[in-house]
């Protein structure tokens, strides 16, 4: 499983961005640079994260820091599913 692959198409659905997500590399700035992605998209994105991959995150496992790229939520979702 691609898991950069299924987060872009997770975050291109959850926020809406009709395909732009699929274009984003690791390195693409995400919480502050993607208007769309506020504080209920964040929810929305950790929910869809959750049915996805079959993980459950707490409160206190998340920050901002998680958001920051691509890259950071891709690590996290790997680091969830290992």
């Amino acid at each position: 499983m691609d898991i950069q692959k299924e987060v872009l198409a997770i975050l291109d659905d959850v926020l809406s961005l009709k395909g732009r997500a699929l274009e984003f590399d690791a390195s693409t700035p995400l919480l502050g640079a993607v208007p769309e992605l506020d504080s209920m998209a964040v929810v929305g994105v950790i929910n869809m994260l959750e049915e996805r991959f079959g993980f459950y995150v707490e409160d206190d496992e998340i920050d901002g820091a998680t958001f920051a790229t691509v890259g950071t939520l891709v690590e996290f979702v790997a680091g969830k599913t290992a």
